[in-house]
């Protein structure tokens, strides 16, 4: 059998049986290929966007605007990543409740999309830095949050990781 398809061969990262459209908070970290540095820089402990980490926080701005039942709870655009609290929920009026909205890997989708367009039209016009092959890594990174521990956890962490870049896993030169 042939296969013809490298989506197939690829593993999931995903809890198996576990449903994305339900109510929930997710801690979500996006890479760029190869780590490339592409929204900005650290200097003297801050992330000073460029041209594109401005257009990456305008998409992910509109991101609860697209989507009934999405709100972004924090947000942290480092050079070479962004991290961000993504919350799903039912919206209870006027609506049939036994219907989905949208899963989170629909939702990253359309942001990785929207995201990736843009910056192509960017680079061709000059604005944006470019890049090899693609913007974005394939997969994405995404934490279940459990409680209110867990997110104010996690939204200090956001504040505190461009002064704590130099020790950050994704942190390259």
């Amino acid at each position: 059998m042939t296969n013809n398809s490298n989506k197939n061969n690829r593993k999931s990262i995903r809890l198996k049986h576990y449903d994305y459209y339900k109510n929930g908070a997710y801690f979500i970290t996006i890479c760029t290929q190869n780590r490339e540095h592409l929204f900005g820089e650290i200097i003297d402990n801050e992330m000073l966007l460029n041209n594109a980490g401005k257009m990456i926080q305008k998409w992910l701005h509109k991101l609860d605007n697209n989507f009934e039942g999405i709100s972004i709870d924090g947000m942290v655009i480092m050079p070479n990543h962004v991290h961000f609290v993504l919350s799903i929920f039912m919206p209870t009026k006027g609506r049939d409740m036994a219907l989905p909205l949208h899963g989170l890997s629909e939702v990253l989708q359309w942001f990785k999309t929207m995201t990736t367009n843009e910056y192509i039209r960017g680079v061709k016009s000059n604005i944006y830095p470019a890049f090899y092959k693609r913007v974005w890594q394939r997969n994405y990174y995404e934490h279940i949050i459990r409680n209110e521990k867990s997110l104010s956890e996690i939204q200090e962490y956001m504040k505190n990781n461009p002064q704590q870049w130099a020790d950050d896993v994704l942190y390259t030169k």
